[in-house]
């Protein structure tokens, strides 16, 4: 196991270095990067996607490369607009309800998101499930009129029952994230009908196989989302989106151009606002320059150890 620590460009999801362990196996390199809060029980599921990369266990592609689209954190407008323009994606996916910031922040925001794509581009907005089921039907009127039409929005309520409710008062399509894979049933999303897409990350849901299985039984459109990797993790996603029978909406797979750095020669990147389908090579040499301090690698081994530890207490 190797563990690195990359800075971020911007703040991002309350973090400005992301840290990531990278293990080797007989297919090559897997990312296990559940977030440092994360305890045992949940950072299980990233392990196995982990451990289903190093066994080079991916399915077949159907397709050569996946749209995805530029992400923007909660930043002000003229910030927003250089990520955007800097992007080179006709699709970007805004953060809204940032802790501390307005909704009037978020409209201005998604404003400067539209001047840098142009008519013709495509915005998406992610709350995080920060809103009330009210305060969601009264945001999304307002960032729907800022976007001249929003494509849909990510995850405006916590729960699958405020997402239903807020499904059948709002006029844009509604996107689960949270609900899908942070949850004990992550059908509940189609029983309820509390969503219009469903956003799938390979981390958190397990592996590439796994959210295939989902995908297949969940009935709904698939966007595939990122979860802040590496390249070494995102290729796992765009094994994903390469291997879903229709794929109809960009992917949230290009977070690579949020972090400083990267672990492989050629950084999963987008060209033209895609990525190519293909595994990059791990670069040796990074691994070394963004190792994580001493005292960090061993709290990655003590939080691989409790995992272990977890999975020998389930087999017993």
């Amino acid at each position: 196991m190797k563990v690195v620590a990359i800075p971020l460009r911007t703040r991002f999801r309350g973090i400005q270095v992301r840290e990531a362990a990278l293990l080797r196996g007989p297919g090559g390199w897997g990312e296990w990067s559940p977030f440092l809060e994360y305890p045992p029980e949940v950072a299980e599921p990233w392990l196995r996607c982990a451990e289903e990369a190093a066994a080079g266990d991916w399915p077949a592609a159907v397709r050569t490369t996946v749209p995805v689209n530029v992400t923007v954190p909660a930043v002000d407008p003229d910030r927003a607009h250089t990520i955007v323009t800097d992007g080179g994606c006709r699709t970007a996916k805004v953060k809204v309800a940032e802790p501390g910031q307005s909704l009037a922040d978020d409209q201005a925001r998604v404003e400067a998101v539209r001047d840098a794509l142009g008519p013709d581009g495509r915005i998406r907005v992610d709350a995080n499930g920060a809103w009330s089921v009210d305060d969601a039907v009264a945001a999304i009127r307002l960032l729907d009129r800022a976007a001249g039409g929003l494509e849909y929005v990510e995850q405006p309520s916590a729960t699958v029952e405020e997402l239903a409710r807020v499904r059948r008062r709002a006029d844009v399509p509604i996107a689960a994230d949270e609900s899908i894979r942070r949850a004990e049933d992550p059908f509940r999303v189609r029983d309820l009908r509390a969503a219009d897409i469903a956003v799938l990350k390979v981390q958190p849901l397990g592996g590439v196989r796994a959210c295939l299985r989902i995908a297949d039984q969940i009935g709904l459109p698939v966007v595939v989302s990122s979860a802040l990797e590496t390249s070494v993790g995102i290729a796992a996603g765009v094994a994903l989106a390469a291997a879903l029978p229709e794929l109809p909406y960009a992917c949230g797979l290009a977070t690579v151009q949020l972090l400083t750095a990267d672990v492989v020669a050629e950084p999963l990147l987008p060209v033209a606002g895609a990525l190519p389908v293909h595994r990059p090579k791990v670069a040796l040499g990074q691994l070394d320059l963004l190792a994580a301090a001493p005292d960090r690698v061993a709290e990655w081994e003590a939080r691989l150890a409790a995992v272990r530890a977890l999975r020998e207490d389930h087999h017993s």
